[in-house]
């Protein structure tokens, strides 16, 4: 069996760098990234993602690289690149095919290397996709010439509970020896220990499934929320009493975007039709839960009866307290409360104000001077949790609406002059 000898992790963003970092404390590492601005931030202790501070990066012995040649001749290879979905919401590969084509270059078939994937994806494709890839590109032989792993990543950005050496890692792998090779990598960098799936299908599905069935729950939330607003109940009120049952759930209702949750069910929807089954409950959710950010804008411009003002949006990352915009659906209600007539500022305090422009076509101010007509907290984030009575009086106008779509604020004591609406 191979030791455990070099180890390239591909890609360095919320789960691969601090994966990286953890095992640099144990092996011989490489962390390879194609973003030379995210190696030089990186080199420079800076971590634009927030999950590693730069005390940890500056003691950590890892190798950072945006060069190809740096990976060559590894032991083994942890692809962690994102897979997101397409504007129809269709696997996109292409991430993971570039990670792929890469190492089947970089693979001297002597060390007969394990190429472990940590990127979601539906079942079938690490195996089929993936080492087909390796096989087409490096003209080798899977088993002769390299072997396949998989474990699925399980890191929760913003989280400081649940890390990676934490957590348990679940490992799956094509023989019993690769397997127990996982085993030692992961079990030398947890505490939470490793879970030995039975297949690597079987750790693909695993890790569908778990942000599929958060999603349906969060879907059932917002549809309990859009019901309960015909008749003027806040949802946050119901939950209230809810939690006090033992065997409740407390999922919450809101937006809901990201990398994982917002994109996996689509993967294993894709997986169910390419099999000729038609996914009623995962595909339900998801329009829901999309289609969440319109149905708030819709209300919102009713409660102000059709009359479009300045709105305030606090929040456009897809969760709180991270500075991550991918797949946020903040996003969709700035665009439907600005189609409505609503002149709309954003503001976010941990996104980065470029990152908004370029990728949104929006500039992000400070909310510290301005009132507004309307007034929407979209992402619970600290500096917005912490906001003084007199904060959110300053910034609506008399007359004007605050939403609360999170529940922030609904202990505060307000001006009767505000109007409030919540989820």
């Amino acid at each position: 069996m191979n030791s455990i000898g070099k180890i390239v992790v591909v890609g360095l963003g919320y789960v691969g760098l601090p994966l990286a970092v953890a095992l640099a404390r144990k092996f011989d590492v490489v962390g390879f990234d194609v973003d030379a601005d995210r190696i030089a931030q990186l080199r420079g202790g800076h971590d634009r993602t927030r999950e590693i501070d730069g005390e940890e990066l500056a003691r950590a012995t890892l190798a950072l690289t945006d060069a190809s040649e740096d990976c060559r001749g590894a032991d083994i290879y942890i692809v962690t690149v994102p897979t997101p979905v397409d504007a129809d919401n269709r696997p996109d590969l292409r991430a993971v095919l570039s990670a792929t084509q890469m190492i089947a270059q970089a693979i001297d078939p002597e060390r007969r290397p394990t190429i472990i994937y940590e990127s979601t994806v539906y079942p079938g494709v690490t195996e089929a996709i993936c080492g087909g890839e390796i096989e087409r590109v490096g003209n080798l032989v899977r088993g002769r010439d390299f072997r396949l792993g998989y474990s699925p990543e399980r890191i929760n950005p913003g989280d400081r509970t649940h890390t990676i050496d934490q957590i348990t890692k679940v490992v799956a792998a094509e023989d019993d020896e690769v397997l127990e090779q996982m085993a030692d990598l992961y079990g030398a960098i947890t505490s939470g220990g490793v879970f030995r799936a039975a297949s690597i299908k079987a750790a693909e599905a695993a890790k569908a499934i778990e942000n599929a069935q958060r999603d349906i729950n969060i879907a059932f939330m917002n549809e309990i929320a859009q019901i309960l607003s015909k008749i003027d109940v806040s949802v946050w009120d119901v939950l209230a009493a809810a939690k006090t049952k033992w065997n409740f759930l407390p999922f919450e209702p809101g937006l809901v975007g990201g990398h994982c949750i917002g994109v996996d069910p689509y993967y294993l929807s894709h997986l169910a039709q390419e099999l000729g089954h038609h996914p009623q409950v995962i595909l339900s959710g998801r329009a829901i839960n999309d289609g969440m950010g319109t149905w708030i804008a819709d209300r919102l411009h009713e409660r102000v009866a059709g009359k479009p003002g300045r709105a305030l949006v606090l929040g456009l990352t897809f969760k709180e307290d991270v500075p991550d915009l991918r797949n946020s659906r903040a996003f969709d209600l700035v665009a439907r409360l600005r189609e409505l007539g609503h002149s709309v500022d954003v503001a976010d305090p941990l996104a980065d104000p470029e990152e908004v422009v370029r990728e949104y076509g929006l500039a992000t101010v400070k909310p510290d001077g301005s009132s507004y007509d309307l007034v929407v907290g979209a992402v619970a984030h600290a500096e917005y949790r912490d906001f003084s009575t007199a904060d959110l009086e300053r910034l609506v106008d008399q007359g004007g609406t605050l939403a609360d779509l999170k529940g922030m604020w609904r202990d505060r004591e307000l001006n009767p002059a505000i109007d409030r609406w919540s989820l």
